[in-house]
């Protein structure tokens, strides 16, 4: 069974990167056909792509945050790590890596525990 494991820093200053990496487990991260993603859900909102990589390196981006994520990956690690520049003060999120299938980039099928993240005003 495919497990994801959300980690990185808790909290951000404001102007700050934040960095945060999804660990994989039961399964790899190159096999065909899934998508990795980012998402995020700031509190009473809904649900915001962010990006993903395919299972062939290739990735994608909201074009809503101005190229300011960059999804990299480790298949050594089997994990996939996200970079979001510029991260807006006073707007937490909690931040969710998950599974992707490719035939719907919409198709979450497993999901990591997600872990809140908060941005100092």
């Amino acid at each position: 069974q495919v497990q994801l494991q959300e980690s990185g820093p808790g909290l951000g200053k404001p102007s700050q990167t934040l960095s945060l990496t999804c660990t994989v487990s039961g399964g790899s991260i190159t096999t065909r056909y899934y998508y990795w993603s980012w998402i995020r859900q700031p509190p009473m909102k809904g649900l915001e792509y962010i990006g993903y990589m395919s299972y062939a390196g290739n990735s994608y981006y909201n074009p809503s945050l101005n190229s300011r994520a960059s999804i990299s990956r480790d298949t050594s690690k089997n994990q996939f790590a996200l970079l979001l520049s510029s991260v807006t003060p006073g707007r937490p999120a909690e931040y969710y890596c998950a599974r992707v299938d490719s035939s719907n980039r919409y198709l979450f099928d497993c999901w990591g525990q997600g872990p809140q993240v908060a941005v100092s005003s």
